[in-house]
């Protein structure tokens, strides 16, 4: 291969246009035997990538974001990246649509088409609303997480809000991206987000685990609650009243080989949950365990259900607040540590 081509790729992630091939001196027939052979793959017209590259990405997150590099390589100045695509380059956690798609946007009246994947909004914003990242402009965290709220629900919203949380992002910049917004779509969910948002969740599941238990009508959730237990501090994902509500994602029973953060034996992390969840029942908390399948269909329907009926018994067992020894110990952690 034209060492031409390995020079774009390493400046570009992994990609190249067909204009830069034709500029090297490839011509358009030695271009389609490569892409015969294997040594680019289509992403989308007139853009290649390196087949290594983008068979080490994964589906979530690597691929989405080569395919709109690959498609803003292609437009014209003025479009950035957003909603979705913004957020894979400022590394949000987010929660995957069924049918993902490039979101670009540029200044103009309210407005929105999807044309080969690519989703392009028409939408005002500010210059300091723009970062670059990667060598790439994209709307910053704050507009990101609103605009993806808007766009798909309070669920979306929620996970998006509390990434960029995470990240560094104050509540008062959401406010501030959703004040210009009064009468554009979706901005009573992104409103929503913003209020019920809480940094404490540390992943997309915890996110959505939290929404779960907010629709129960129990008070308002705690995150990352402490229990100190026999065998050291237990971090409990989400907290009402005398009860915790953990949430289970299959990547904690998966090895890194797999995409997951298993660092032992299936049945060892399965024995050591449950011994922490009997530690932490021990000290006088009632425990619920929520699962992604929870979240969606008839499934979200029979989840609320059990969840509500198990925070009854331990409502029913140690009263409805928290016993005194665990707020005074909790407290106690969180000002040793600074939480």
């Amino acid at each position: 291969m034209h060492p031409g081509v390995h020079a774009h790729f390493a400046r570009q992630e992994g990609l190249v246009t067909r204009e830069q091939l034709l500029d090297l001196g490839l011509t358009p027939s030695l271009i389609l035997h490569m892409l015969r052979e294997g040594e680019l793959m289509l992403v989308r017209r007139g853009v290649y990538a390196d087949p290594v590259v983008w068979a080490a990405l994964d589906e979530y997150r690597g691929r989405p974001r080569l395919r709109a590099r690959a498609a803003i390589m292609k437009m014209r100045r003025g479009w950035v990246l957003s909603h979705d695509s913004s957020a894979h380059e400022l590394r949000m956690e987010i929660v995957h649509p069924e049918e993902p798609l490039v979101h670009v946007t540029r200044p103009g009246l309210t407005n929105a088409w999807t044309k080969a994947g690519v989703k392009h909004h028409l939408a005002r914003f500010r210059d300091d609303q723009v970062v670059e990242v990667n060598g790439m402009r994209a709307l910053d965290l704050a507009r990101t997480a609103v605009d993806i709220a808007r766009e798909r629900g309070v669920s979306h919203g929620l996970a998006a809000c509390d990434s960029a949380m995470r990240l560094g992002c104050p509540r008062e910049k959401l406010w501030e991206a959703v004040a210009p917004m009064s009468h554009w779509g979706g901005v009573t969910w992104a409103r929503t987000s913003i209020e019920l948002a809480d940094p404490g969740a540390q992943t997309v599941i915890e996110s959505l685990g939290r929404e779960l238990v907010h629709e129960l009508g129990i008070g308002a959730p705690e995150t990352q609650f402490p229990v100190e237990t026999a065998r050291g501090i237990a971090w409990c994902d989400i907290r009402v009243g005398p009860h915790v509500f953990e949430c289970d994602g299959r990547i904690k029973y998966l090895g890194p080989d797999r995409g997951g953060v298993a660092d032992s034996k299936v049945e060892d992390v399965l024995w050591s949950e449950k011994m922490r969840q009997t530690l932490v029942c021990a000290e006088g908390l009632g425990m619920s365990r929520i699962v992604w399948d929870d979240f969606w269909g008839e499934r979200r329907v029979a989840a609320r259900a059990r969840l509500r009926a198990e925070y009854d018994v331990s409502v029913a067992r140690f009263g409805e607040h928290l016993a005194p020894h665990l707020a005074r110990n909790a407290e106690r952690i969180r000002g040793r540590i600074g939480a």
